[in-house]
């Protein structure tokens, strides 16, 4: 028979062993998908988690949700890279969550959702068969890179000739360094050159340094620094995780701009990640910057996936909007083609 409950205060999770085995380093292999992700994202970033869980024996399937029980969304951050339900094949399971959760929410907002594992078509599927009116649009890009067993010189040689003519003029002039630990110094440096840099206000540096300090601890953190004429000008944070690097943060100074800082840093970690950590895939995260396509070469998509109650008078007017909207394109596509 299967149990579906909700987990507010994550700090009792710990007194439940199963569902903390099932949140631990050892289950799951992207940081985005542990307890430790979302005890962060609730300590460091104020934000109000709520685990749905649904158990079948030993089969567990988790839904990581924040907000109110009027309008929940993804428990995530501009930190994330992507975000699913934490589940068994099992779609009854999912059902279940979708089931349970109509007494708790009247809409649930699921954004970055991949669905080259059919997150978002199971998720979809399981709301849709629950009663709830889902509405499916693409959000965001994620780029990646698949090594395929290639060195880093074979994988450097099919980069645009652009970044390779700006590698070999740069690479002299900026001395890097790839760190697989936490170093206070160097963190220091990345906030100093973060908070000078092109880049938008960090959105949480505290949890991002607790993100880093955890990960140096466990081995996987990366943390990469350029230096020319003595002065950090570049910084960088990734993580490697079984077959994956994560590139999480990178930053330069704007000054430092005509020596390319960025990239000879990047190169350094693509080099160190590609030929010492031996990984199968490097993920460059959200976001669709010019610069990515550069050392990326897949493209996936990200959704959002809107789910409403139907009968709840409050999503009425939301819902009035779509079907006008979409009668408005109906019509505009009618009278094209006549």
């Amino acid at each position: 028979m299967i149990k579906v409950d909700y987990h507010r205060d994550l700090k009792q999770v710990q007194s439940d062993g199963q569902l903390t085995a099932w949140l631990s380093d050892s289950n799951q292999h992207a940081p985005f998908d542990r307890l430790a992700w979302f005890e962060g994202l609730a300590e460091h970033c104020g934000l109000l988690p709520m685990l749905a869980v649904a158990r079948d024996g030993s089969d567990l399937a988790v839904l990581p949700l924040q907000g109110d029980g009027v309008h929940l969304h993804a428990l995530s951050n501009w930190y994330t890279f992507r975000y699913r339900p934490l589940a068994s094949r099992s779609d009854a399971l999912l059902g279940a969550l979708a089931q349970g959760l109509a007494a708790e929410a009247r809409r649930v907002t699921l954004s970055a959702v991949p669905d080259e594992d059919r997150s978002a078509t199971r998720l979809e599927t399981a709301f849709r068969k629950a009663g709830w009116l889902v509405r499916r649009t693409a959000c965001d890009t994620n780029h990646i890179l698949p090594v395929g067993g290639r060195s880093y010189d074979k994988y450097l040689a099919s980069r645009p000739g652009k970044l390779r003519t700006t590698l070999r003029r740069k690479s002299g002039k900026v001395e890097t360094r790839v760190l697989d630990r936490f170093d206070e110094q160097v963190w220091g440096a990345y906030e100093s050159i973060y908070a000078e840099s092109w880049k938008p206000e960090e959105g949480s540096p505290a949890f991002l340094r607790a993100f880093a300090a955890a990960e140096g601890r466990a081995g996987r953190l990366r943390l990469g620094i350029a230096h020319a004429d003595g002065e950090p000008v570049a910084a960088q944070m990734w993580t490697v995780e079984g077959d994956t690097a994560w590139i999480h943060k990178l930053a330069h100074h704007d000054a430092a701009k005509p020596l390319s800082p960025g990239s000879v840093l990047s190169a350094a970690l693509f080099r160190h990640v590609i030929d010492e950590d031996r990984v199968d895939l490097v993920d460059f995260g959200t976001g669709d910057d010019p610069y990515k396509r550069d050392w990326m070469e897949i493209v996936r998509p990200r959704y959002r996936l809107d789910m409403f109650r139907p009968g709840s008078p409050r999503n009425w007017p939301i819902l009035g909007r779509d079907l006008l909207r979409a009668g408005a394109q109906y019509l505009a596509a009618t009278a094209k083609r006549g």
